[in-house]
């Protein structure tokens, strides 16, 4: 995006360099600009300049996103009034479920609190975000730009920078790779010498298919007012068929629809509208069967969670971390993705408290374990809702795990309509609370007070009761 020459000091020293101009990898450089007197974010893909715009290296925004809202307080943090931005550009705040057609696995919720959400598309928030960042003079983005790998230090024990693929080099006192799913950083830190790390993964072989529609001037049912500003109705392991409508900027809808193994959704037309017929509810088929299609279907199928364990390695080089999914991915369809790499960003803010630039290589172990933590609470949910499919692949659950999804699914039961288990369902869901807030003896009182409420049954056509109140 900015390919100008640095104006600023050509010591390494005080020079941080981020691979990534995804969300985890912008949010980064932010708080690097606070310790480095340069930050240099270096992109493979070239970033259009003029406005939002789809890059390869981002296949899946494509699909829905959502940014829960402690997501949304803590990008505010580091870059405020993005937020304001971001809406006034299109993007909607809305709050869930109350501003949705939601099908839990048990039931429609009804109008219970819940938690905020910004959804908008990811085009439109790196965007937003890029531009965000650029205003801090302390850092560049080079768009086009590959990074090929690690540049040993001449202590044989630390990284003093990146080669790119141009052959040029990039020294810096702290390398820090976000370049999520495709991170070679395996390959890099093996050609320094250092084990590979150990991986944990779960794939419930998960599959998305999207498409954008215009907006229909009217709703569903032929009346003027639409009741509702998203759609979700979720799959289970006896369904494992679901569907999700959000808002977009520029009266669009996004519709991505979710299947597992040979449940995945087709990327083709008509089969796109026919699977939608054969959900769990009509609702959504519903609201797009006269809606205009705006392009193709567009296939994603890289959702296992996989956790590799840098944190656990005997040995780790001065001067280099890994952040967001280039580390720790999840499967997407639990939304956690984008909140994850800001609550990252915050613990690396935490963890880089007190030093100064010529510390922080240092430090670089210590700093590598304390991020990691940000991603603990999404991946427990995200592994053991996915051990419920009986396809997916990982270590098998344990009895703590059988109990904790036993005990959720009593949860999701009574969500669906009492105020007070909804307020912590969803905290936790957004990951503002932590899970032990499920665990309150006064939540569990009203989860387990609930015992004769059905954790699967029959789905009738019904709309939910408040749909056209």
């Amino acid at each position: 995006m900015d390919d100008t020459p640095d104006n600023h000091s050509e010591s390494p020293g005080d020079h941080a360099v981020v691979l990534g101009a995804g969300l985890a990898g912008l949010l980064t450089a932010r708080v690097l600009a606070d310790r480095f007197a340069r930050v240099t974010v270096v992109e493979r893909d070239e970033l259009s300049p003029h406005g939002p715009e789809f890059r390869p290296g981002l296949p899946q925004s494509r699909h829905a996103h959502v940014l829960w809202s402690r997501g949304i307080e803590l990008m505010e943090r580091l870059l405020p009034g993005t937020t304001a931005e971001l809406t006034a550009a299109g993007a909607a705040l809305l709050e869930s479920p109350r501003d949705f057609l939601w099908l839990s696995p048990a039931d429609w919720f009804r109008r219970v609190p819940g938690a905020g959400m910004l959804i908008g598309s990811r085009e439109l928030l790196d965007w937003t975000l890029r531009r965000a960042v650029l205003r801090d003079g302390r850092i560049r983005i080079l768009g086009g730009r590959l990074a090929t790998g690690l540049v040993g230090g001449t202590d044989r024990r630390s990284v003093a920078g990146v080669t790119l693929r141009d052959g040029g080099r990039l020294a810096a006192a702290l390398v820090v790779d976000a370049t999520g799913r495709t991170s070679k950083a395996p390959a890099w830190l093996a050609a320094l010498g250092y084990p590979a790390p150990a991986v944990t993964r779960y794939d419930s072989h998960l599959g998305y298919s999207s498409r954008p529609y215009a907006v229909p001037k009217a709703a569903p049912d032929g009346s003027p007012e639409r009741r509702w500003h998203g759609m979700y109705v979720q799959g289970r392991p006896d369904s494992p068929r679901g569907g999700v409508l959000v808002p977009l900027e520029g009266d669009r809808w996004l519709v991505t629809l979710i299947g597992n193994g040979e449940h995945a959704p087709p990327t083709t037309d008509p089969e796109f509208l026919a699977f939608t017929r054969t959900l769990r509810s009509p609702a959504l088929h519903d609201a797009i069967r006269d809606a205009e299609p705006l392009a193709p279907p567009t296939g994603f199928r890289a959702t296992a969670n996989e956790w590799r364990h840098y944190e656990r390695m005997d040995r780790w080089p001065e001067g280099f971390l890994v952040m967001g999914d280039a580390a720790c991915r999840f499967n997407p369809v639990y939304g956690h993705g984008m909140t994850v790499a800001a609550l990252t960003a915050q613990a690396l803010d935490e963890a880089l408290a007190g030093l100064t630039a010529a510390q922080i290589p240092a430090q670089a172990r210590r700093v590598q374990r304390q991020t990691v933590t940000a991603a603990s609470v999404a991946w427990q949910i995200a592994t053991s809702e996915d051990l419920r499919y009986p396809g997916t692949e990982g270590p098998p659950s344990d009895r703590a795990t059988r109990v904790l999804q036993a005990y959720m699914s009593r949860v999701m039961a009574g969500a669906n309509a009492d105020p007070e288990i909804s307020a912590a369902f969803f905290g936790v869901l957004s990951l503002s609370a932590p899970p032990n807030t499920l665990l309150a003896p006064g939540t569990m009182l009203r989860v387990l007070s609930k015992w004769r409420l059905p954790t699967a049954p029959r789905t009738t056509a019904d709309y939910p009761p408040h749909h056209t109140s």
